[in-house]
């Protein structure tokens, strides 16, 4: 079934779920949040990416914290559903801003708390290889889209996550990403301290050779 949806595009992956604080300063897009305002529409961000656009979120505004007299806006809003995009319009009929026939994907709640459990303790192990603080995760509530912004995830692999209508294939997605970057971190790391070491004295500690014997071939 297709539904009619106000289009924002954006070169960013939104997520069900997430807020996103944006500045409003284009005509067509001010606009349009007027609209949202006045009607209580929603509209979709989806990917701008190598002149094309297919997947995004549906996105409904939650509050508009600066008017500004040039009617530029501040506003906050929520990802909702994620949409793949039918029929594009660059212009409504009547408006400035875009808006096309989306298709929005039926999800599979399908979570498994051993991944999510692997998911998470990997996450751990990311931040703690990086040497930054870890986030506060409320693990009752965590899926995968939770995170996703903050693995090292490329806009490439943010998108293929977004695309995907299960929550058992995103939690394997994000498990194999860091299984892959965890190692190459950790490289990273040991080369960063032999760098560290060049030219620099080093303490060995001393081998003992008590229990030493010499190899004899045979």
């Amino acid at each position: 079934m297709l539904s009619r949806l106000a289009l924002f595009p954006l070169q960013n992956v939104v997520y069900p779920g997430e807020k996103l604080p944006l500045h409003i300063f284009e005509k067509r897009y001010k606009q349009l949040i007027t609209d949202c305002e006045k009607s209580g529409i929603n509209f979709g961000i989806p990917l701008y990416k190598d002149n094309q656009l297919e997947y995004g979120t549906e996105m409904e505004l939650l509050n508009v914290v600066v008017n500004y007299e040039n009617g530029a806006k501040d506003i906050i809003c929520r990802g909702l559903r994620v949409f793949r995009i039918k029929n594009f319009d660059p212009m409504e009929k009547g408006k400035y801003y875009a808006g096309g026939d989306v298709e929005f994907l039926q999800d599979k709640d399908d979570a498994s708390e051993t991944l999510k459990n692997q998911l998470l303790e990997l996450i751990r192990e990311l931040y703690m290889h990086l040497g930054v603080p870890g986030p506060k995760i409320d693990i009752p509530s965590f899926r995968s889209y939770t995170l996703a912004h903050k693995i090292g995830l490329s806009l490439e692999q943010e998108y293929t996550l977004l695309k995907l209508d299960s929550e058992k294939a995103r939690q394997e997605f994000l498990i194999n990403h860091l299984l892959i970057t965890i190692p190459i971190i950790q490289e990273l790391n040991r080369t960063k301290q032999t760098i560290e070491l060049n030219g620099h004295f080093r303490n060995f500690d001393p081998l003992d050779f008590t229990e030493f014997r010499l190899r004899t071939k045979k």
